[in-house]
């Protein structure tokens, strides 16, 4: 399916610039301000796949959002529209001698230099970050690092770090291997039906906003309550009750049909016992 920018550059209220660091950097903050990563879609069962089509009719089309595969997929998409180099990376989320290569990103290289543009974590960068050794990237809810590692006879990783209130986390290792769409589609199959997998188990719903100040907020909906944080201050907590979650899902841009806010409901209740 021919990739329909435009639609998508209206969806996130997006202009269609040249290349640039800057003209990225806008076109991610608006990407994740704009769709909700979730993973309703792997807890119900009703997963469509990570096929470009499917996605762009998931996000573009009906408003939804999802995980990795799906964003970095239609993000992906998106910046080779408008001209620039870029490829697709698969990474291995928390320790990277135990985790599998379950999360995807994009790396983008602007005037010979390259760029981790990934707005597929759980709390993404506003930006892309430089792929070199300490590269920094700060603002948001938590700044962000890049930390090169040797993979051995595999050649070099790049390492996502964020500061956060207890010091510094590794969220995930990029190789520099190519990939494939096949390599998504297993990637994709691992994280969204395998019993080990983070996603099969709990619910995440989260989205970047802003609020009337205009500072970055960040809500994450999860089997503990909505998380609600702002840069530079502790996270709140609010209790959802069940029957909320429908109503919550909305609050955060997850648009979900009363079908499926119904055995979200249903599903979460399951979970939870």
């Amino acid at each position: 399916m021919p990739f329909a920018l435009d639609v998508y550059l209206a969806r996130t209220g997006a202009s269609a610039e040249p290349p640039s660091l800057t003209a990225l950097g806008a076109l991610q903050t608006a990407h994740v301000r704009t769709f909700a990563f979730d993973d309703v879609d792997v807890l119900l069962g009703q997963h469509p796949g990570v096929g470009l089509d499917a996605v762009a009719e998931k996000f573009v089309d009906r408003g939804r959002g999802g995980y990795c595969f799906e964003h970095a997929t239609l993000f992906h998409a998106a910046v080779t529209a408008l001209g620039y180099d870029a490829q697709l990376r698969l990474a291995r989320v928390g320790d990277p001698q135990q985790a599998p290569r379950t999360h995807l990103a994009v790396v983008v290289t602007i005037d010979g230099t390259r760029y981790l543009s990934d707005p597929g974590i759980g709390v993404p960068p506003l930006g892309p970050i430089e792929l070199r050794d300490r590269a920094r990237l700060e603002g948001g809810i938590w700044d962000h690092e890049i930390r090169r590692v040797d993979e051995g006879g595999a050649g070099p990783a790049w390492q996502l770090w964020r500061q956060r209130a207890k010091g510094w986390e590794l969220m995930h290792s990029t190789d520099e291997l190519p990939v494939r769409p096949v390599d998504v589609a297993m990637g994709h199959h691992y994280t969204s039906t395998h019993p080990a997998s983070h996603f099969t188990r709990t619910l995440t719903v989260a989205r970047h906003h802003v609020d009337a100040d205009g500072r970055a907020v960040h809500m994450t909906l999860t089997l503990d309550g909505l998380q609600i944080r702002r840069a530079g201050e502790e996270t709140r907590i609010r209790e959802v009750a069940d029957e909320e979650i429908p109503e919550v899902c909305e609050e955060i841009s997850a648009h979900l049909t009363d079908d499926e806010g119904g055995r979200l409901v249903e599903r979460v209740r399951e979970l939870r016992a």
